[in-house]
Parts: structure tokens; sequence; C-alpha cells
């Protein structure tokens, strides 16, 4: 897929992460924590090069995407795009872009987590060919803070 001109999509480095974090921020359905903070994602990043993308205007990020795998199935965490610029195919774009990187690194699966009242993003993920599991639960347990 070629992007139009007035955006490109580009891998996603930290020193994106002020533009980027308002993105998310500014994102209704995305949830955030403090896995979110500059330290944890520059380490996601470090430990999944070439996988997390963004999408630029000149020099500003319209879009965002955060790739990786745990070396057995492929995650995609915080897909965002800023209103003014969703429904020209964007998202998708950084999506199959993530999802090519991934399959190149002989990940057979991707897996994503979406909050259960994000209708938009439900339905964005639905209409591009991804399958709500129902026979899932999600368990997770708080080990605590983490070190700075």
């Amino acid at each position: 897929m070629n992007p139009p001109a007035d955006w490109q999509t580009r891998g996603m480095a930290i020193a994106d992460y002020a533009e980027v974090i308002a993105l998310w921020r500014a994102t209704e359905g995305l949830g955030l924590s403090e896995s979110d903070e500059r330290e944890p994602i520059a380490a996601y990043l470090d430990r999944n090069p070439g996988m997390s993308f963004v999408a630029v205007n000149g020099d500003c990020i319209v879009g965002a995407v955060l790739g990786g795998h745990d070396g057995r199935r492929g995650y995609l965490h915080h897909l965002a795009v800023t209103p003014g610029w969703r429904r020209r195919g964007i998202g998708r774009a950084l999506v199959e872009t993530s999802l090519a990187q991934l399959k190149a690194a002989g990940i057979p699966k991707c897996n994503l987590f979406l909050i259960d009242h994000n209708a938009t993003g439900r339905a964005f993920w639905l209409k591009h060919g991804w399958t709500a599991r129902e026979d899932l639960v999600l368990v997770q347990k708080t080990l605590g803070r983490i070190a700075q």
C-alpha cells in the first residue's frame, strides 16, 4: 500500500515519545498505565526493534502503533490515529507494516488487548479481519512499581 503524499510511515523511536504519549492520552478507549512511561517504552522498543511505527505528516506524528513479540506470539498495543487524520488508511497501514515485520520474524499469530467499552476500536479490528476471542479471560497480577 502506497500512502498518500501527505503522510508516510516510519519506525518509531524513543525520540518520538512525547508526541506519541500525547496522542495516546488524547485517544478515547485507549488505556495507559505506568508501563507506558518513557523508560518502559524505551525498553519495549529496544526489545522489539523495527516492529513499532508512526505515521507522520511532515514533522507531526498523526498515528502510532507498538508492535512486538515474545518469541511465539505477536502483540500490537495502542494503535491510535489523530481524529482529523482517520479514515485515510493510516491505522491499517501501521498495522500491516507491523504485522509484516512480525511475520518476517517467524511469528505466526498476533494478539491485541482491547478495552471492552472501546466500541470504535472493536469495530476497526473486526472490520479488518481480526476475531474476538470470547473463550479467553485475561488474568493479571500487579508486581509493583517499576524500579527507575
